[in-house]
């Protein structure tokens, strides 16, 4: 299976079919519509993920050209009072928007997307990454688990949310060779 990862570009016709993917996802993992408060993101792809520097999204297509796969990561622009001490914008890269259509999973599409994001995050200078997530959402908390984050507050609500955390750690690889044999475990 030949997968494509591509950057979210200002393409009026690209954004609404990220828009559709993006709603359908929603729909079809937490049995919701739009809504305001919580889309306004989906609902302004340039403004949260586009336009600035630090900020991206990114969407993996199938060998058709179908989208299959989400992620965004921006800057930490939440106002929880519980996480005042513990994340900035300057410092703090959050994770929104990882889905991957079911038709794909239990293939590594997930951790590899995750993988591209955390890449962006650490080149864009980012310390930690932040995420909230749903017990309800099959696999989901094992899946964050699996990619290294920790729960720093489980807010005990009727939507289940879970809230993570994960430093980055930049590894700085400097070959001596062209030969690489061995595997190096961190």
């Amino acid at each position: 299976m030949d997968v494509v990862i591509k950057e979210l570009s200002g393409n009026s016709e690209q954004i609404a079919e990220v828009q559709e993917f993006l709603f359908k996802m929603i729909k079809k993992e937490m049995g919701f519509d739009y809504v305001p408060e919580w889309h306004q993101d989906i609902m302004n792809m340039e403004e949260y993920y586009i336009n600035p520097k630090r900020n991206n999204f990114y969407v993996a297509y199938s060998e058709i050209g179908e989208i299959i796969a989400t992620i965004g990561i921006r800057s930490y622009d939440k106002d929880f009072p519980a996480f005042r001490h513990l994340y900035s914008k300057d410092t703090t890269s959050s994770i929104w928007r990882l889905f991957v259509d079911e038709r794909y999973r239990r293939c590594g599409l997930a951790s590899k997307m995750f993988c591209v994001a955390e890449n962006f995050a650490n080149t864009s200078g980012y310390k930690d990454i932040y995420l909230h997530t749903h017990k309800n959402l099959k696999g989901a908390l094992q899946f964050w688990k699996k990619m290294g984050f920790v729960i720093s507050v489980d807010a005990n609500d009727e939507l289940q949310t879970v809230h993570m955390d994960k430093q980055i750690h930049e590894l700085e690889i400097n070959p001596q060779t062209n030969d690489f044999k061995y595997a190096v475990k961190l």
